[in-house]
């Protein structure tokens, strides 16, 4: 009997696994112990070794088989910033046979409760200060267990909360009741469920990229041979970039473990005196940022005391990196900045610039191990140098949308190319440019904002009877979001309409522009053109 021949992805998942792992759990356990008690993670002052996240993920691990009863493939959701405990959760989960759901802590009740029922997550871990809105979400889902923890519970446990919730626990506790149980032997595979990284989509809410233990690890290891930099003993990575966003995930929690580095874990990028005060404390080999934090760190006024002497390279994604700010980067530190571009649906990996092929103003080359290519309207290719949709195959491209088949048949053709949704060109040396959005996401300081989830929102305000949001240039952010609104009442103030927003929308998506017009623009058959509006 013949078995069937191997496709395009498992043929690069294979060349990509040189050590034959048989899933992240098995890489990770090669990691503990390969590097026991080198520092692993380092977050408010708390160093944790590779043996200490071996040991407080098998318990983690363990009391989730054995005090919640959660089998291989179910969901848990993780609901926390950039803390020490997000590794342990992580790879507890992973070590249980579990499936990871990503949830950004910014998420309003509205946005959660999709996420956790699209899901079907049954167990929650979740930030202690976010509690009030779980408590208003997690009744109407299918979480039975939520596991909360506070930003210093692993330094000094905290009490559990008091909260109307009666499926609560914390994770001092949950740890506890794990050490006097055995973690199961789950057996896994590359094929096995990892992650759901939620995205959002031009229509309707957001959906779930099914990422499974081989497409995380294609991720990383891409990153890894397409830098081509051996690891340091001492290999030191600041984590700004948060760790429920893909980049972050992989980059820091998932590769820089595996490769036994030391990830430095910033709570709060936002608070730039931190942040500075890390950068001069640790003499770092290599970070992962954006435009706007880039740009904050530069105008801090200690920022010229930072030893930049270890610094590999900074790499940049989520938004276009602004010539001047790579130019004045580099000639401060004498260190480059990498611009490059990934998707959720890619494992955060598609192109790169690395420090042998620096191309300002591009996204980089391909990476290893995959294919790309850019095709027109009617599908052909289209020749280096015109525009194109940049579509992609590889082991790092998702599964498909969480039960969403049409999503998935219209992302990911019978051959296993994924569109994009990007507009580039490629040059004849492969650099690939990102010239346009055939999405009307728009980006904000790297987070994705799609405007028909806004447009929900707005349309659901009694006096608005028409509106639309594009993307326009911002200084700070890259673009911002800006809403033309058609109104029944004259009274209507942008004011009252943001405030009406924040309340179910994460800060970073609320209009920071609000413009009211008489009528829209609009094609033929009634679609508002906000094409048209982004141009005016």
């Amino acid at each position: 009997m013949h078995s069937a021949p191997l496709s395009f992805a498992e043929q690069k998942l294979n060349e990509l696994n040189d050590q034959n792992f048989i899933s992240l759990v098995d890489a990770f356990n090669q990691a503990c112990e390969a590097f026991v008690d080198r520092p692993a993670f380092t977050c408010i002052g708390q160093v944790l070794s590779f043996t200490d996240i071996e040991v407080q993920s098998r318990h983690f691990g363990a009391f989730l088989t054995g005090s919640c009863g959660l089998m291989k493939g179910d969901r848990i959701a993780v609901q926390l910033p950039n803390l020490n405990q997000f590794p342990i959760v992580v790879w507890g989960a992973l070590r249980a046979g579990l499936t990871v759901v990503n949830t950004n802590p910014m998420y309003t009740a509205r946005e959660q409760l999709h996420q956790f029922n699209d899901s079907g997550a049954k167990a929650l871990v979740v930030l202690s200060d976010l509690l009030p809105i779980t408590e208003q979400v997690a009744p109407n889902t299918a979480i039975e267990t939520i596991i909360v923890t506070s930003a210093i519970d692993l330094l000094q446990a905290q009490p559990t909360p008091k909260s109307a919730l009666n499926n609560l626990i914390s994770l001092p506790e949950a740890l506890a009741l794990g050490a006097d149980l055995a973690l199961p032997s789950i057996e896994l595979s590359m094929d096995d469920l990892a992650v759901l990284q939620y995205t959002g989509g031009t229509t309707g809410p957001a959906k779930g990229a099914v990422l499974t233990h081989g497409n995380v690890f294609a991720g990383m290891r891409m990153s890894k041979l397409s830098w081509s930099m051996e690891a340091d003993e001492d290999e030191i990575l600041i984590a700004p970039m948060p760790l429920y966003h893909i980049f972050g995930f992989t980059m820091n929690l998932i590769g820089g473990f595996v490769y036994g580095s030391h990830s430095v874990l910033v709570p709060d990028p936002r608070d730039i005196n931190t942040l500075v005060g890390l950068l001069k404390q640790y003499r770092f080999t290599a970070m992962a940022s954006v435009n706007t934090l880039l740009q904050g760190l530069m105008m801090h006024p200690e920022f010229d005391q930072i030893d930049f002497s270890r610094v590999k390279g900074v790499i940049a994604g989520g938004t276009a990196l602004v010539k001047e700010i790579a130019d004045e980067w580099q000639s401060r530190t004498g260190s480059q900045i990498f611009e490059g571009y990934g998707l959720s649906e890619t494992t955060a990996v598609l192109t790169c610039n690395t420090p042998d092929n620096n191309r300002l103003g591009t996204v980089g080359i391909a990476m290893v191990a995959q294919e790309i290519k850019l095709i027109d309207d009617q599908g052909n290719t289209t020749p280096n140098g015109e525009r194109g949709e940049i579509c992609v195959r590889g082991a790092q491209v998702m599964q498909g949308y969480w039960q969403r088949p049409e999503a998935t048949a219209e992302a990911i053709d019978p051959e296993g190319w994924f569109r994009t949704g990007d507009i580039g060109i490629m040059s004849d040396d492969g650099f690939v440019s990102i010239v346009d959005r055939l999405k009307d996401m728009v980006l904000v300081s790297g987070f994705n904002v799609y405007p028909n989830e806004i447009e929900d929102v707005v349309y659901s305000h009694p006096d608005i009877i028409e509106c639309a949001v594009v993307g326009v240039p911002d200084a700070k952010t890259g673009e911002a979001v800006k809403l033309f609104a058609v109104s029944t009442n004259p009274d209507l103030t942008e004011q009252a309409l943001v405030v009406f927003c924040r309340e179910q929308l994460t800060a970073y998506k609320v209009p920071r522009l609000i413009e009211f017009r008489d009528d829209l623009p609009k094609s033929p058959v009634g679609k508002i053109l906000r094409r048209e509006l982004r141009d005016q």
